[in-house]
């Protein structure tokens, strides 16, 4: 683990001493407050479908239950309140999550992180699969969806016929992907994906958005995107993420504000994030 913190450690100091680019806090700062009217105490879905993830298949895909008292769970709070203030200190409200390579934990972490955040009962959360190259948020969540982002992206179905609320986590939608596409980095780079993004910032102002992005260094995609993002979480896994590819991909995505990054598998729980 040491390898990988020091590696966090000296992107950390690169990106402040190159690129003046914000960087993860070592400790809170700032409350988050939001104003009661801003968010309805019980929201009613009308349009979007609802659908049961069932606790045996979260249990089983790492998904955990954020008001739980271990320790899983506290990391996902403590990391909800870090991205929290972060993003409000700046008065952001997209963000995506980012990884090296495709087996450091990202659409995990982002799962995690949206039913975190949307447990805390000040924001309502969109989870958005942006992974078109290997879309994996649905089955994670055991759902099947009829219309996905692609969909969208190619004209042939509307946003709200694409999303999706979990039964029992009251502020979360979910807009998954179906399938992978052909041209993905074009396709969510281009006016498609910039006429979506801008829908989806414009239909809530409050909400707070999450794209999980496919991995830096194996495509394309997520460097084309993150222009139309405003902030970015970066995860890496201890003996997975090479300390190579995570300096490499902290210098690609050196123009994206970045919130924190998120070390998964830590032998250490009680700092697993930093």
């Amino acid at each position: 683990m040491d390898r990988i913190r020091k590696a966090l450690d000296l992107a950390r100091q690169e990106r402040e001493r190159l690129y003046s680019a914000p960087q993860v806090l070592d400790e809170p700062r700032v409350e988050i407050k939001v104003a009661a009217s801003q968010v309805p105490v019980s929201i009613a879905y009308t349009t979007s479908r609802t659908f049961t993830a069932g606790p045996a298949l979260l249990e089983s895909n790492r998904i955990v239950d954020s008001s739980a008292n271990n320790p899983a769970a506290a990391a996902f709070r403590m990391l909800r309140t870090q991205v929290l203030q972060r993003m409000d200190e700046h008065g952001w409200r997209s963000l995506a999550v980012l990884s090296p390579r495709s087996e450091d934990g990202k659409t995990t972490t982002a799962i995690n992180l949206a039913m975190s955040l949307a447990n805390n009962r000040q924001h309502t959360v969109l989870l958005v699969d942006s992974d078109l190259r290997s879309p994996a948020i649905g089955a994670a969540l055991g759902l099947a969806p009829e219309f996905g982002l692609e969909d969208v992206l190619r004209g042939q179905a509307r946003v709200e016929q694409c999303l999706y609320h979990p039964e029992g986590f009251d502020r979360l939608l979910v807009l998954p992907a179906r399938e992978a596409i052909a041209n993905s980095s074009e396709v969510l780079a281009g006016p498609q994906g910039r006429a979506l993004v801008a829908e989806l910032r414009a239909r809530y102002p409050e909400r707070l958005i999450l794209f999980d992005l496919p991995p830096v260094l194996m495509t394309d995609d997520a460097l084309a995107f993150l222009p139309l993002v405003e902030c970015g979480l970066v995860v890496v896994a201890e003996r997975v993420t090479s300390r190579e590819d995570l300096l490499r991909c902290m210098e690609l995505v050196r123009k994206t504000p970045i919130v924190g990054t998120v070390l998964n598998r830590a032998t250490d729980a009680h700092s697993g994030y930093g």
